[in-house]
């Protein structure tokens, strides 16, 4: 395969919070447990030779080796269209070749996230990696180790993340805007993971007086309550507390909507005229959308964390120009690395061929040469082996870059030269075919001068 073909086969097929509405998003959201069966499927359906699925409460995207021609992208497609109920192309969008490279980098580094610079997302791409590592082969795992890698040279070479927020920090942020203060306030988590945890750092941060953490695994709200000295409740005696709080900031892994409307029109009751805010940062959804419909609660969820994270992201646009500098020249060090694929098949075959060339003649040789002890033996072969390595040396390193660099031809007068298309040569071939082709080229170049 020919680096722009091989370039080509590299495909990405994504939605984000840039082109469809969180309803369409949390539809096409993979929990980590479905995640490989997901990826076997679409692999599958699209008949690609590699695959890693990334998804996070922003983005849903796959990431594909030689789909099938024609088609594999569009059989992706039809299954996320079956999955979203419309034609999910409309709320998408796909890159080739060098943009995939591009897309990834800047996605695994925060410049494409809701809140610019973020730092979790580095990690998420890390996850999506590892769960996919059984469907990820030689280009895709290549390509997702130097993503990670960019990454940490855009947060370590600008300060694009410096101060950085996160979803959960702008979450909170948002809340402050709508109490005024967030000092002295009654706060509620809902759930354990690390959005949780970033949400109760942030609302330490804000001087929320106390804060409490709920979870379905009860060892794991303990575990983060002691972290944040907040206080840790059951699962199921959390909904009692909730008409004692002035925020709920939900960020569990359910499938299903776990805050009803019903389970909300109790707590409004029994709150009176006291407002709650309620943020859901929770991908699929942890709140029922008609919530917003009751009377002193205010739900706010990911589309509506937009606005306050423009606002506050004039500094860190600065850094983006030395940021988007990096990754153009990482993304051509990428692509000339797999350019020079292409010529690691021809490189194999061709030290093969010349290995059975060395073993025969070495044989010959020693037979020529009667009684050998073990110790002449292995000096004939270290010899032969030696000078095979020394001749190949430097046509290899000149061939891989020609091939990274697009000389693909090159790679193809060697198979010619050496009749790598053709069977095993007989005794002295290799010299013969060499001197052959030598003077078929100098015939031609006699020719062309004329």
């Amino acid at each position: 395969m020919s680096e722009g073909s091989r370039l080509e086969s590299l495909a990405l097929v994504g939605v984000s919070h840039h082109t469809a509405a969180l309803e369409h998003r949390e539809k096409l959201a993979y929990p980590r447990h479905e995640l490989a069966g997901a990826l076997a499927a679409l692999i599958a359906a699209s008949e690609a030779a590699e695959g890693v699925l990334v998804s996070t409460c922003n983005r849903t995207e796959l990431y594909l080796a030689a789909p099938r021609a024609g088609d594999g992208v569009g059989a992706v497609w039809r299954e996320w269209s079956a999955r979203l109920g419309v034609e999910s192309s409309a709320h998408g969008y796909e890159r080739r070749g060098a943009e995939a490279v591009t897309h990834l980098y800047r996605v695994t580094a925060g410049l494409d996230s809701m809140v610019l610079g973020e730092a979790q997302i580095q990690g998420q791409v890390r996850d999506a990696w590892e769960a996919s590592r059984e469907h990820a082969g030689p280009v895709l795992h290549r390509l997702f180790q130097s993503a990670l890698q960019v990454a940490g040279r855009v947060r370590a070479e600008t300060a694009l993340g410096r101060g950085a927020a996160s979803v959960s920090s702008a979450a909170v942020r948002l809340a402050s805007q709508i109490f005024g203060s967030l000092a002295g306030r009654r706060a509620m988590v809902l759930g354990a993971g690390e959005m949780a945890d970033l949400a109760l750092a942030s609302l330490a941060a804000e001087g929320v007086r106390a804060s409490v953490v709920a979870n379905r695994t009860h060892e794991r709200a303990e575990a983060l309550a002691a972290r944040h000295g907040a206080r840790a409740l059951r699962y199921e005696d959390a909904w009692a507390t909730l008409a004692d709080v002035d925020l709920l900031l939900c960020s569990t892994a359910s499938p299903v909507p776990v805050v009803t409307v019903e389970l909300m029109r109790e707590v409004a009751r029994a709150r009176g005229d006291r407002p709650l805010c309620v943020l859901d940062i929770a991908l699929p959804r942890d709140v029922d959308p008609r919530v917003r419909e009751i009377e002193n609660v205010y739900l706010y969820d990911l589309d509506d964390l937009g606005d306050v994270v423009r606002a506050s992201l004039a500094r860190r646009r600065e850094e983006l120009p030395a940021a988007e500098q990096l990754i153009r020249a990482e993304t051509a060090r990428y692509v000339a690395w797999l350019g020079g694929l292409a010529a690691v098949p021809t490189l194999t075959e061709f030290r093969a061929r010349m290995e059975a060339v060395r073993a025969r003649e070495v044989e010959q040789a020693i037979g020529r040469m009667g009684a050998l002890t073990p110790a002449q033996r292995a000096a004939v072969e270290q010899l032969s082996r030696g000078l095979m390595n020394k001749f190949m040396h430097e046509p290899s390193v000149r061939l891989r870059a020609a091939a990274a660099d697009g000389g693909v031809d090159l790679v193809d007068a060697l198979r010619r030269l050496f009749a790598l298309d053709a069977p095993p040569a007989v005794e002295g071939e290799p010299v013969r075919l060499l001197a052959g082709a030598m003077a078929s080229v100098g015939s031609t170049t006699h020719s062309g001068e004329e």
